[in-house]
């Protein structure tokens, strides 16, 4: 069974960077030193295992299922179960019991939080988690795009209307900003998170640039000490603390 608070973090469409704020937020929150588990429910579309460079499944005793653990997280993901990145095939009960087992059948331990890392949309998982964890706190997650926030606005309004508290509106791929460069350029417009977040009675909490790739190197998933990013989701798990605490 689950402990601690719960955090899902949820978005209106795909693409957005939901999964990778759920990852960086999940890891910032265990460098403050709080016990974390990662729960990965976007069941077709699992990618924390490989975020995390994880290449390995859980174990099981007696009966239940041991999380995976990296970078001080526990993690547990249906990227765990299926091989050679093969498509999931399942329909809605069958998602039901697979989360089911997720949330009851894991030897979670004490916890300070849970991150989830919902699926976009508001489908059948959505529901699912809506009918096992009924009391949660939500996150939206967006792009300055009108369209991303108009979609975004109807995962929220089912967050409200399921009373979870939306904590606050993280608008990915916010701004650019060259290195040692003081001007921030606003490639794909500016307001309309805060609008968004007005619409739903929440507050934008968060806003995350894009950072230049190097060249040679792989774009990373989980952002390092020294990075730009890794300052700003650590001031996103200093401030979920703030907004729960």
């Amino acid at each position: 069974m689950l402990s601690g608070k719960v955090i899902s973090v949820i978005s209106g469409k795909g693409g957005v960077g939901k999964s990778t704020v759920s990852t960086n937020l999940a890891l910032s929150l265990a460098k403050l030193g709080k016990s974390v588990a990662l729960i990965d429910v976007d069941i077709y579309g699992s990618s924390i295992p490989n975020m995390l460079t994880i290449n390995y499944g859980p174990k099981t005793m007696n009966g239940k299922i041991v999380p995976v653990e990296s970078h001080g997280v526990k993690v547990m993901s249906m990227g765990f179960i299926v091989k050679n990145n093969d498509p999931v095939v399942l329909r809605g009960p069958m998602l039901g019991k697979v989360i089911e087992q997720f949330i009851n059948d894991v030897l979670w331990g004490e916890l300070d939080y849970v991150v989830i890392d919902m699926p976009p949309g508001t489908g059948d998982v959505a529901l699912d988690i809506n009918r096992l964890i009924p009391s949660s706190y939500q996150i939206l997650v967006t792009t300055p795009h009108p369209t991303a926030s108009h979609v975004a606005q109807r995962a929220g309004k089912m967050a409200n209307a399921n009373n979870h508290q939306i904590l606050g509106v993280v608008e990915n791929m916010a701004y650019f900003q060259p290195a040692e460069s003081e001007p921030k350029y606003y490639i794909f417009g500016e307001g309309e998170s805060d609008k968004l977040a007005d619409s739903l009675g929440t507050q934008l909490i968060a806003q995350l640039p894009i950072m230049a790739p190097i060249k040679g190197e792989v774009e990373p998933s989980i952002y390092h000490e020294g990075t730009p990013l890794y300052e700003k989701y650590m001031e996103l798990a200093r401030k979920i603390e703030e907004l729960i605490g």
